[in-house]
């Protein structure tokens, strides 16, 4: 999506009252458009799957799958509102990283404060693509070299999942194993680039780009379930866009 392009929305919802209601509401949008408007999750979710959306209604209480469960498959593939009658899951919602909660009967005004944030968050996107070129890139090290105990080593940026402060040293956990480290954790927070690390914790510092899921106050990297400190969560939801 560029940003002349519309944002393609596609609505599932097992209600077809539900469904109709959002469409109206996407095409009185500017800037938005109907990609699918479906009452089956297994299309929606093919829809995802093949790329045809970039902003999802999704529906949280479904039959054969649901929302929860879709967003679980679906990886963050796309920008999701959910849209439901029921409170009690907005908590594990926000968990999968979805821009808005929209409560039914969804009136219009709502719903264009939920699509105002997706515009947000897809700008955000586009910003740091932008500072991203080749010729900033060029510029950035991919590497740095750290002390251990009996020699100073070079680790690759790319190779690190995060890092652990321990009681004497910090740990460098990278894709080939721990690597132990005299640095402290406020020097690794220094030499590591802010905008492809972020500190979570007291104890942990981590790779934005290793992260597979946020759940209940973690970060989930692979098998590892890292907690968020309480000082750091406004600057962790703010750096994952999440604000």
């Amino acid at each position: 999506m560029t940003d002349s392009a519309p944002i393609r929305c596609i609505i599932v919802d097992d209600e077809p009252l539900a469904v109709a209601l959002l469409a109206d509401y996407v095409e009185k949008t500017p800037g938005l458009e109907v990609s699918l408007r479906t009452t089956h999750v297994l299309d929606a979710l093919q829809a995802v799957q093949e790329d045809r959306g970039d902003l999802l209604f999704l529906d949280i209480q479904m039959p054969e799958l649901t929302g929860i469960q879709f967003m679980k498959i679906i990886r963050q593939r796309c920008k999701v509102i959910l849209t439901t009658a029921y409170t009690q899951y907005a908590l594990e919602g926000y968990e999968h990283d979805v821009v808005d909660y929209l409560l039914k009967p969804i009136t219009l005004d709502r719903f264009m404060i939920a699509v105002e944030k997706v515009k947000n968050r897809l700008r955000q996107a586009q910003d740091n693509i932008s500072a991203a070129s080749p010729a900033r890139i060029a510029d950035r090290p991919d590497h740095l070299f750290i002390r251990t105990e009996y020699r100073i080593q070079r680790v690759d940026l790319a190779s690190i999942y995060y890092i652990e402060a321990l009681r004497d040293y910090v740990a460098i956990h990278t894709g080939k194993g721990k690597i132990l480290s005299l640095e402290s954790m406020k020097h690794m927070e220094e030499l590591l680039p802010e905008d492809q690390f972020i500190r979570i914790h007291k104890s942990y510092i981590i790779h934005c780009s290793k992260i597979d899921f946020l759940e209940r106050g973690r970060v989930v990297i692979g098998k590892e379930y890292l907690p968020i400190g309480d000082t750091y969560k406004e600057k962790v939801r703010a750096k994952l866009g999440l604000l």
